[in-house]
């Protein structure tokens, strides 16, 4: 049997592959395992609740909060608003426990339950495993205990949560933004109306796009997968950044004055320096996944900062920022942790902290993020194949095997299964474009040959 949760909580198609009995069922099982032990005498579990604007997202979100009050959780519903706002509000505001509506970057038919413990943390394999086991055991036909009269839970709006975040964003800045025009893709999400207000409140002249959602525009066209509207929009109101989020808020991809990207590796390039100027890049280290450009690992040879990659998710950035007390780490995706401030990836905040960095130094973004050298890097998604078998199968390996004799000493080979879709990445990095797509394509091609 498949396991519910992916790398980033439990996600498909809404209303088919993720549903209202779903929802319900898994938040009853998350209650039962993420606040048994706030179940003492005298304390009532209690739950924040947030979600992005998909439609999808108000009958998932009314199944979750049945869910919980009736497995008699006190359920704080936040609204509309970013994963780490929620994350951040349940440590915050001393919750037992999460709960994340979203899909992320995904398209708008699909919807996903991310789960926070105390302090607003990401689950640990063996608690996702624990909540998938006791809702199988129930969806069976095992009775749950169901608390009665006063036992239920209560549920109230929490309507100071965004305003709480908010002030949390500013309160954290080295500097403020004042003399900075900043144009802020809201991917018509979860951050369209948080990110251009903290950007506004920390001095910043916003241009705010794609920040009008109606439930069903998400990620369409906009936000930190379609750069394009973005650059249009930096160049033609002559700002000096621009920053673009996805459907949650959970990372930040920027581009420079003259609408160049400024991917998740060439932030974390400028912030490290930053904080190691400020003397509180911790372990004078930085930890990002093996898919980070070749580039930013030799700029941070280059510059003396020690870096540490992670298989492929901020999940596990996260526990090796933990294990190891590092304060930056991150995707080149764009999923950034600040751990002195986030429990998690934030993009309103990833997008501020390069802000003020321009702010700080007078330096334009295009100079602070040439620090690195981006080597070419072809990234295709091979879809519909059985991302199962990518690390069993021989004659993929053979394929990879002969895509590395080809690139030699100058470039490498990445094949991995993406934890949210059915498909899996190829990514080739050389040291010419041309050698690196012609390479890609050919390993795709055999990728889809061979799984499909």
């Amino acid at each position: 049997m498949a396991r519910l949760f992916g790398t980033d909580g439990v996600r498909g198609v809404a209303n088919a592959d993720l549903t209202a009995e779903m929802a319900l069922g898994l938040s009853v099982a998350a209650a039962h395992v993420l606040a048994e032990a706030g179940t003492f005498e005298g304390h009532r579990p209690v739950a924040v609740v947030g979600r992005d604007p998909r439609a999808s997202g108000e009958f998932l979100e009314a199944a979750v909060v049945a869910g919980l009050a009736s497995a008699g959780v006190d359920v704080l519903r936040v609204g509309v608003l970013p994963t780490p706002a929620v994350a951040y509000l349940t440590g915050a505001l001393g919750a037992d426990l999460g709960v994340m509506l979203s899909a992320s970057h995904n398209p708008m038919p699909d919807n996903g339950i991310k789960f926070f413990a105390r302090g607003g943390h990401k689950l640990a394999d063996e608690l996702e495993d624990r909540i998938e086991r006791v809702y199988r055991e129930h969806a069976s036909g095992e009775p749950w205990d169901r608390p009665t009269g006063a036992g239920v839970g209560r549920v109230k709006d929490y309507d100071e949560g965004f305003d709480k975040y908010v002030a949390h964003l500013i309160a954290v800045l080295p500097n403020r933004l004042d003399g900075l025009k900043v144009v802020v893709d809201g991917a018509h999400g979860a951050a369209a109306r948080v990110s251009p207000e903290a950007f506004a409140r920390a001095g910043a002249e916003v241009i705010p796009i794609a920040t009008e959602p109606d439930g069903l525009n998400i990620n369409d066209g906009c936000g930190s997968t379609h750069l394009q509207g973005l650059r249009t929009a930096v160049v033609e109101h002559g700002a000096q950044l621009g920053v673009a989020h996805d459907g949650d808020a959970d990372r930040c991809l920027a581009v420079d004055a003259a609408g160049n990207e400024i991917d998740g590796d060439q932030i974390l390039s400028v912030l490290a320096l930053g904080m190691r100027e400020a003397g509180t890049l911790r372990g004078n280290t930085v930890v990002a996944t093996v898919m980070s450009n070749l580039g930013f690992k030799l700029a941070m040879e280059r510059e003396g900062v020690e870096l540490l990659q992670t298989a492929v998710g901020d999940r596990y950035v996260l526990e090796e920022m933990k294990r190891g007390g590092y304060s930056l780490g991150g995707e080149q995706s764009g999923h950034v942790i600040v751990l002195d401030h986030a429990t998690t990836g934030d993009g309103t905040l990833t997008g501020l902290l390069l802000a003020a960095r321009v702010a700080a130094t007078g330096r334009p973004l295009a100079e602070l993020a040439g620090v690195m050298e981006r080597l070419p890097q072809v990234l295709i998604n091979v879809p519909d194949v059985d991302k199962s078998r990518v690390g069993s199968s021989a004659r993929v390996a053979a394929a990879v095997e002969e895509a590395e004799r080809q690139l030699g000493e100058t470039g490498r080979v990445l094949l991995r299964p993406s934890g949210t879709e059915p498909l899996v990445r190829v990514m080739v990095e050389a040291a010419d474009l041309d050698q690196a797509r012609t390479v890609a394509g050919r390993l795709a091609d055999e990728v889809k040959s061979a799984l499909g």
